[in-house]
């Protein structure tokens, strides 16, 4: 097993680089406040935060930065670049799907001097160019916090590449009923409570369907496979820190500010009335997307360390019969 520096001077170091990841940029965006949010129209003022959307994405842009060029180099922390990718080229086309297909059901933008005012193509009307670094930023920075745990924090827990779970297998795609079935309950149930108890019964629940396709898909499928070679411990501090990330930004920055609202005939109409009346899914959201990453990196990561083609990888070698 790789040791892990144990200079306390670079552990010291570590620390507060950690925390200087996380201050710098929360720093830089709260500073492109200009109003408080108590004031009236606050949220529609084009001066209130001028390109506070815009400068806000370095809450994801430095922790990229930071941990890709100085603390996986600085502790050999290994990442395997094509699985790496290759979970990318997978997941951020479903991010920016939901911005191309479904903005203008699911959001409104209500604070045009927030961003840079380059309007990016989406169906219906366009949207902030931002929407869509937001989605590629986030993948990339929760991919990389996960390995960054899984390989120096938590390796104790680590599933090698070369390990046996990752290499023997008859398949990659087995079917996983139980997310099948979560994925019903969470449907059917959204749509139950939106008609007959929901305080915004007006509309369909999309929003949460999407979270819930986005997340149990993949599951249903790749979960039997990936369950053994997750590190979870791993996936369970990058879930709590992109949690506690997108929590400061929405709460005391995009809704009051207006860089992003929701439409409340697309939600559940369970709201979060002490941070702005959050609607529930926007909780759901980081926790859905970490769980779908981790989960298809590790797949991706287990037929790269296999050798074996990909269609062999995902079927099943054909029997010589």
């Amino acid at each position: 097993m790789r040791n892990p520096s144990r200079s306390p001077r670079l552990s010291s170091l570590l620390v507060v680089a950690m925390l200087a990841m996380i201050v710098l940029p929360a720093a830089l965006t709260l500073h492109t406040v200009h109003l408080s949010a108590l004031k009236p129209a606050t949220a529609t003022n084009p001066y209130s935060s001028p390109y506070g959307y815009t400068v806000s994405t370095l809450l994801f842009v430095v922790p990229i930065l930071v941990i890709a060029l100085w603390f996986v180099p600085s502790e050999g922390v290994r990442i395997e670049k094509k699985s790496f990718w290759c979970t990318i080229a997978l997941l951020f086309p479903i991010g920016a799907a939901l911005d191309f297909f479904f903005a203008r059901y699911f959001f409104v933008f209500p604070n045009a001097g927030a961003t840079l005012g380059v309007k990016a193509p989406a169906l219906g009307d366009p949207v902030p160019i931002e929407e869509y670094a937001f989605y590629l930023t986030g993948f990339l920075c929760i991919l990389l916090i996960y390995i960054w745990f899984d390989q120096y924090w938590l390796a104790a827990y680590n599933i090698h590449g070369e390990a046996v779970e990752r290499r023997q297998f008859q398949r990659l795609l087995k079917l996983h009923p139980e997310s099948i079935l979560l994925a019903v309950i969470l449907i059917a149930g959204a749509i139950l409570y939106k008609r007959h108890l929901s305080n915004e019964p007006v509309g369909f629940p999309g929003y949460f369907i999407f979270l819930s396709l986005t997340a149990l898909v993949p599951s249903s499928a790749l979960l039997p496979s990936a369950r053994p070679v997750i590190n979870w411990r791993a996936f369970s501090f990058a879930a709590f820190f992109i949690l506690l990330i997108s929590l400061l930004w929405e709460v005391t920055l995009a809704i009051p500010y207006g860089w992003w609202n929701f439409r409340s005939e697309q939600m559940l109409g369970i709201r979060i009335t002490a941070w702005g009346a959050l609607p529930i899914e926007e909780v759901c959201l980081w926790i859905a997307v970490t769980y779908a990453t981790v989960l298809v990196y590790e797949t991706i990561k287990c037929w790269q360390s296999s050798g074996k083609p990909l269609r062999h990888a995902l079927f099943g070698e054909p029997s010589s019969t």
